[in-house]
């Protein structure tokens, strides 16, 4: 969990337990240890991605 947390760079894990516990992610479980694979945390970066928008400038008449 803090290796996913750091690789998205956050400084706490609790976002990534959350992804996890809503099952928002895939992951892997092993008894008591949660795995993440890389891809899965960059794929949920790019599905979460808001792209910029244009500012329009305004053109200014003359007095």
């Amino acid at each position: 969990m803090k290796q996913a947390a750091k690789h998205l760079g956050m400084k706490d894990e609790r976002f990534i337990r959350r992804l996890v516990a809503e099952r928002r992610i895939a992951y892997s479980k092993f008894g008591t240890h949660v795995r993440i694979k890389v891809s899965v945390l960059e794929e949920y970066m790019r599905a979460s991605e808001v792209p910029a928008i244009p500012v329009r400038r305004r053109m200014r008449r003359a007095a």
